[in-house]
């Protein structure tokens, strides 16, 4: 399988790990026959988890790792200090080349911390940007940056600007993305300091397509394709993304069950619901990719199931494919 992609999935990180992280590994290699995964984490409880499935022994190789780095624990220290952890020794297959990519659903702070300290930037990046792919009416948008660099330089929201559009372009298949930048209104004038500095770079960057600023309201209905902001603001428009979604599953739920009529027409109508709300499954597009990196890392919900972890599995096997660090290497060169 030498042009397998080989990626290194820490099997420890994450609310249903290692169970659901395995089952989401044997559905990947099932689905893919050209996926090597080299499963990190305590080997004895990955063979027992593993003896429950039948797959192909030879595409999957453990690297028994002793420690696992927690989700509250301070994240450079936990990096620093836990060397035979499932997340750092994970990621040192990533830099040492054994594998292409990473995959976890652990501690986001490690990850972003390891990923840049042991896997490392690409020349010319000067930060590397969070990009979780969101459901719109649209389709998807990438949103960029949603965690990793709060209080980014103008010169930086470019940089994610054009590694979005790289990005979008070609595992998304959108077409001449359309670039947008997150502002409180559509004026130029308007927005803080950071924004007012950023538009006229994006605006000189003749290699994407910026259509200028998009307010926060706008976001589901698909007005942009990739979405920049720094990260601060990146993680507030997700997590009440996330958590306006619940709620309104919610409240649906409750009134379609409030009584027996109503009830009679929710069974009517859910055949139709559950084909709609399919378009609006984060799980299917997999995790986050942390962009700029020497290779490939990518984060997950710290809730993922097996469906997820499978979707980005298969999102690594997309990124190499696509060749999409070679093409941000390329564009960025100057900036090197």
């Amino acid at each position: 399988m030498n042009d397998a992609v080989r990626i290194a999935m820490d099997a420890m990180g994450g609310d249903n790990a290692p169970g659901e992280i395995i089952k989401g590994v044997v559905d990947a290699l099932h689905d893919a026959d050209d996926v090597m995964i080299y499963l990190v984490g305590k080997e004895e409880i990955l063979r027992e988890e593993l003896s429950k499935y039948s797959y192909d022994e030879k595409r999957i190789e453990l690297v028994n790792a002793s420690e696992v780095i927690e989700m509250a624990e301070p994240p450079v220290m936990a990096v620093r200090r836990k060397k035979d952890s499932s997340i750092v020794k994970a990621l040192h297959l990533v830099k040492d080349g054994t594998c292409d990519a990473f995959v976890s659903a652990g501690s986001s702070g490690a990850i972003l911390v390891g990923g840049q300290l042991i896997v490392g930037r690409i020349k010319g990046v000067e930060r590397a940007p969070l990009a979780p792919i969101i459901p719109t009416e649209k389709g998807a948008s990438l949103l960029i940056d949603c965690g990793a660099n709060v209080d980014a330089r103008a010169e930086q929201l470019v940089q994610f600007a054009r590694m979005g559009s790289i990005y979008c372009e070609n595992a998304l298949g959108v077409e001449k993305p359309r670039v947008a930048i997150v502002n409180i209104g559509a004026e130029e004038e308007k927005g803080n300091a950071l924004v007012k500095e950023t538009m006229p770079l994006l605006k000189e960057c003749d290699d994407i397509n910026f259509i200028g600023s998009i307010e926060s309201r706008d976001i589901p209905s698909g007005a942009a394709d990739v979405i920049v902001c720094e990260a601060f603001v990146g993680n507030v428009i997700l997590k009440l993304y996330e958590g306006e979604a619940s709620f309104i599953l919610r409240t649906l739920k409750k009134a379609m069950l409030s009584n027996m009529r109503s009830k009679l027409g929710a069974a009517m109508l859910k055949p139709a619901l559950k084909e709609a709300l399919k378009d609006f499954d984060v799980k299917r597009y997999g995790g986050a990719p942390l962009l700029g990196l020497n290779g490939l890392v990518v984060k997950t919900h710290g809730s993922a199931e097996a469906v997820e972890v499978r979707n980005s599995i298969l999102q690594c096997r997309t990124f190499k494919e696509q060749q999409i660090n070679e093409k941000i290497r390329k564009r960025l060169a100057i900036d090197g």
